[in-house]
Parts: C-alpha cells; structure tokens; sequence
C-alpha cells in the first residue's frame, strides 16, 4: 500500500473510530490525491473528523486550502443515501417482514435488526457503486459501540434467510483487513474473505467518471435509443464480481437495474 492509501486509511479509521495513528508526511501534490479519493468515496464528514483528531500531529502538514475546499465540499454536495432494500422481490419480503416482525417478539432485539438494516444498505451500496467506505465504516462504528448489544445468532440465522451470509462476511472482512478490527470482534466472520482487501484498493482507484453518466439507455433527440455502453460493461464486470457473494441479489439487481433504465426511456 502506497503513502497516500496509508494516509487515506488512517484519517478514515481516525474519524469513524477515534483511532489514531501518525500520519505521514507527503507533498501537497499527494494529499491533493488524497483529499480527490475523499471527495469521490463521499467520506468528507468523517475525514474532516480525522483531520480534527490530527490537530497536534506534527507530521500533518495537510495543505490549508485542501482543507477549507472539502469542507465548503462537505457542505455543498449531497451525499449518496444509504437504503436497507433488497432487489430481489422475495428476499424484499423476508426481509420486511424481519423489520416489522422483532418488535413483537418476546425477546425482541431492535438492535440487531439496526445492525442487519446497515448490512443490507451496504448490499445495496456495494452492487451498485463497490466497496461502501462509508458503509463499512457505519458498521465498525456500530459493532464497537452497540456490538455488545446485538444477539449475533439472530442476525446469523436472517442473514441465512436472506442469502446474504456470505455478502456479510465480505463486509466484516473490509473491517478487518481496512479497519484493523480483530476477528472475534465480528461474529458473523466465519472466516476473512481472501479478495476483501483487494475489492477496497479497486473501490479506490475508481475515478470520478465512474459515477458519472449513471445511465444504460435514454432516448436522444432524434428519438433513437442510445445504450451507454461503457456503464453497462461496469454493471456486468461489478455483478460477475460479487455474484457469488450473493448470487439472488445480485443478478436480481442487475436486471432490475436494467429493467429500470429501459423504463425511464422516454415515450
């Protein structure tokens, strides 16, 4: 991992855990990248959070101007929502009926269905744009502060229900590999995900023209039908890539994606 990634990382863990680790020192030409990754990944609140617990590290020479532009960012920008929805029409309705069901159990656990709702809105993230920095951090955040709450046999045995399992895993996996978090902290990690790791660095090496254009088909001017085709290389290419995560989902999103696109398509 390059200087700019360990930065990156650090400032991220600095402002979702109030951990801290020194940074190192790096050229304004670097933390211009940095603070480029920040912007793209949507993770302006919580590195400007880092950045507040870095006051007094000496090695933080961040450029003022980098500072007070992801700030006036932070303020401007709308930030892409989190949704705890399922594509899949069936897993949809277990999992509403999750939802809506704990609360009248006797030994109901709203706790863990906030957990359960985060993990799914990372679902929803991850197959539709890679890796949730965000997302994830959402989840290590939780697990440390209300983890102690959760009944993880519960989660385990819905996460089951709705095939997502492994798809959580995965996620558990960033918190470990990114997050440093130590497995026994993550009950539903059976085991670390070997490409979690990977998925992330890929996550960071999207530009910004990745979330542009975010479209498969619209109609021009003339009235033809034109197909992004670019996009929808990337929608195929990021559901081969997760699909054995979660294979229902995903190819349900996929299509529903599609479907979705012809839709909007002008009469």
């Amino acid at each position: 991992m390059d200087i700019i990634k360990r930065n990156f990382f650090r400032l991220l863990r600095s402002g979702a855990l109030n951990e801290f680790e020194q940074l190192e020192p790096m050229s304004p030409f670097k933390w211009n990248k940095l603070f480029n990754m920040v912007k793209i990944q949507q993770l302006n609140e919580l590195v400007l959070k880092g950045i507040k617990n870095h006051t007094f590290d000496e090695q933080a020479n961040i450029p003022q101007r980098l500072i007070d532009d992801l700030q006036y960012a932070d303020e401007e920008k709308p930030v892409r929502k989190a949704v705890p929805r399922l594509s899949n029409r069936l897993l949809r309705r277990r999992l509403h009926k999750i939802q809506t069901q704990e609360r009248h159990q006797i030994d109901a656990s709203m706790t863990t269905v906030e957990l359960l709702n985060i993990i799914v809105s990372n679902v929803n993230a991850i197959l539709n744009y890679g890796i949730s920095l965000q997302g994830i951090a959402a989840l290590g955040s939780f697990l440390r502060t209300r983890g102690d709450k959760v009944d993880f046999v519960k989660l385990d045995n819905w996460l089951q229900q709705l095939h997502l399992s492994r798809m959580a895993q995965l996620e558990g996996s960033v918190l470990i590999e990114v997050f440093e978090f130590e497995q026994d902290e993550i009950p539903f990690v059976k085991r670390i995900e070997p490409a979690a790791y990977r998925l992330t660095l890929r996550t960071l090496e999207h530009t910004e023209h990745d979330y542009a254009q975010e479209w498969n088909f619209r109609q021009s001017k003339s009235g033809f039908v034109q197909n992004n085709s670019a996009m929808l290389r990337r929608n195929i290419r990021r559901s081969v890539r997760y699909i054995n995560y979660a294979t229902l989902e995903t190819s349900s999103n996929f299509f529903g994606n599609f479907l979705r696109s012809l839709s909007e398509i002008e009469e």
